[in-house]
């Protein structure tokens, strides 16, 4: 973790950070799959799983989410992916949600998250 006077970077490499953290907005990086060898359902699952824990270590949660940006390989997987989602998201904390069809940076991606979220108080 580092500080620049009022932001704090967490998880920093020559290129990007995993985190940010600015007055109170925790901002993640695309979290993308750690496992390439499993289906959609597998692949959002774990990317949840990540920004679950990326949001505990910046001192927020999932029921703080600002707004989500969903990335997927084949938009004819919202179906699925919608499934874990809705089972994922704290009931009544839904966030404001886009989900497009893009081309992933490892064509064996499905599925690409960024997350705003605010801290916990």
């Amino acid at each position: 973790m580092t500080a620049n006077q009022d932001i704090t970077r967490l998880g920093m490499a020559a290129r990007y950070s995993e985190a940010a953290v600015f007055n109170g907005i925790v901002f993640l990086a695309g979290m993308v799959p750690e496992r390439g060898d499993v289906d959609i359902r597998g692949q959002t699952g774990d990317v949840l799983q990540q920004v679950e824990q990326r949001l505990l270590a910046c001192g927020s949660d999932k029921s703080r989410i600002l707004r989500a940006e969903i990335f997927l390989a084949d938009i004819r997987d919202i179906a699925v992916m919608n499934e874990v989602w809705d089972a994922w998201v704290v009931p009544g904390t839904a966030p404001p949600r886009a989900t497009v069809q893009a081309a992933l940076a490892d064509p064996a991606w499905r599925i690409e998250i960024v997350v705003t979220a605010a801290q916990r108080a």
